[in-house]
């Protein structure tokens, strides 16, 4: 069974090598009070078969109680399955050594799930159950057919020669993003639209590309998937009802980005998706494909946000673990409640076929609600960027327009800046009737500038006859 914690190891004293454990094991002494090298000392000679690492992770999960560590290494749990060694196995589950209080506590439609996570420290998740119980998150292994994926992974590779990295403004200072992506999406009417209407970090798109034959047929196997899963959450997690604003409709891809990280040094540093054409809570088919990469999330917690003193593991971050043909599923609670980066890596075992680069494609789904023509514009000109209320429990989750300009190397943002509202269905209220105001606006701007250049041009043409 792999590690579900990861930290630095500790090195071990000699005097904590060399201490008798038969004493402090014996009936009536309290092991709460033992340092946790003597109860892994304890723990390992009562287990002699399990590793350091793991008898520390089911520790943990057991709040350090030695006994009720103990007890869960003698439950019985499932072999792993032996098969072919191109088929991905799921990991052992943490269920295997539940904390009584975490299961009783737990109900299908319970948000209050007992946090497993540490500050300082990172929980690793293998098995798709305990991926959906403890994150927004849902995942496929062996998603296609081996051959289908492989194939898939080559056109990619190929692809991925030409992608480029997104240059962008991040504190007054012009940065680019730290791998290479690709962007694709259905029709050439699409195409040009994605270069002439749309707008990422404040710059218009020029490498815009059709989705590949392979990536058309595996959207539609994408499109299946993640429609069945979003239903899937709602009943297990949502209590039976979508999310508000969350989209009734069905998920229907209409556009990829296609990332490249080319060794394990490339990354993605902690960021959520941009919502300004996903509209709020969108979800998110991602397809893994290459080596395997940690997938990190963690919550989003207001700055002023009392349990985040009292309970600082609230922040602690997840690792999930993207091998080779796995879809990930980003929930309509990942946005705008949590983040997630692609952490570099200190080694990684290099794919047959992609030796150590991982191609991700992410398949989206742009609602026409929020297409261009339909979003405010700053008075600067460039469409406003929506996003969401994070910092401060005023105002938490209450979605916002604003000028996108000072991401742009070489301008600078206004101060643009207007509430966005929605229905139950995400769908944007008022927003025709503010888009006709700002066009009646432009235009009287316009005719009067008109009629100041006009009446210039008279008393210029006066003051000509008068000096003549």
């Amino acid at each position: 069974m792999d590690a579900f914690v990861t930290r630095k190891k500790r090195k071990s004293s000699p005097e904590s090598a060399v201490q008798p454990v038969a004493a402090s094991a014996t009936p009536g002494h309290d092991a709460h009070e033992e340092s946790t090298d003597m109860k892994l000392a304890i723990l390992s000679s009562l287990h002699p078969n399990v590793d350091q690492e793991t008898l520390l992770d089911i520790l943990l999960a057991h709040d350090g109680d030695v006994e009720a560590t103990s007890q869960a290494l003698k439950t019985p749990r499932l072999p792993k399955k032996t098969g072919d060694s191109s088929t991905v196995a799921a990991q052992s589950s943490m269920r295997s050594f539940a904390v009584s209080s975490a299961s009783s506590d737990y109900s299908p439609s319970s948000k209050r799930i007992k946090l497993l996570s540490r500050k300082g420290a990172t929980l690793h998740l293998y098995d798709p159950a305990d991926i959906s119980e403890h994150t927004p998150c849902t995942i496929i292994h062996n998603f296609l057919p081996a051959e289908e994926a492989d194939s898939l992974l080559r056109e990619l590779l190929e692809e991925s020669k030409s992608f480029e990295k997104f240059t962008f403004k991040l504190f007054d200072n012009v940065v680019s993003s730290p791998h290479t992506s690709g962007f694709y999406v259905g029709s050439y009417k699409e195409l040009q639209e994605q270069k002439h209407e749309y707008v990422y970090n404040g710059m218009r798109m020029t490498d815009v590309r059709t989705l590949t034959p392979q990536l058309e047929r595996v959207k539609a196997r994408v499109q299946e998937a993640v429609n069945k899963e979003i239903q899937e959450r709602i009943r297990t997690h949502y209590g039976g009802t979508k999310l508000k604003y969350q989209s009734p409709e069905p998920w229907t891809p209409n556009a990829a980005f296609v990332n490249c990280y080319n060794g394990p040094q490339e990354n993605v540093g902690w960021h959520s998706d941009q919502l300004t054409y996903l509209g709020p809570r969108p979800v998110i088919g991602s397809l893994s494909l290459g080596v395997t990469r940690e997938f990190r999330v963690r919550r989003i917690v207001p700055d002023d946000e009392p349990d985040k003193t009292s309970n600082p593991d609230l922040a602690g971050q997840i690792a999930i673990h993207l091998p080779h043909n796995s879809l990930l599923v980003m929930h309509a609670d990942m946005q705008e409640e949590w983040k997630h980066s692609v952490s570099p890596a200190q080694a990684i075992d290099p794919h047959p076929v992609a030796g150590s680069r991982r191609i991700n494609i992410t398949y989206r789904h742009y609602r026409g609600g929020f297409h261009p023509r339909n979003t405010p514009r700053c008075p600067c000109g460039v469409p406003a960027v929506l996003r969401v209320v994070t910092k401060k429990r005023e105002n938490w989750g209450r979605y916002f327009w604003m000028c996108h300009a000072g991401n742009v190397p070489g301008k600078e943002a206004c101060e643009f800046f207007r509430w966005a509202e929605f229905d139950d269905d995400g769908n944007p209220v008022g927003m025709k009737q503010d888009l006709r105001k700002q066009e009646e606006v432009k235009s009287a701007e316009a005719e009067q500038e008109g009629r100041v250049g006009r009446l210039n041009g008279h008393g210029n043409e006066r003051m000509k006859q008068s000096s003549s």
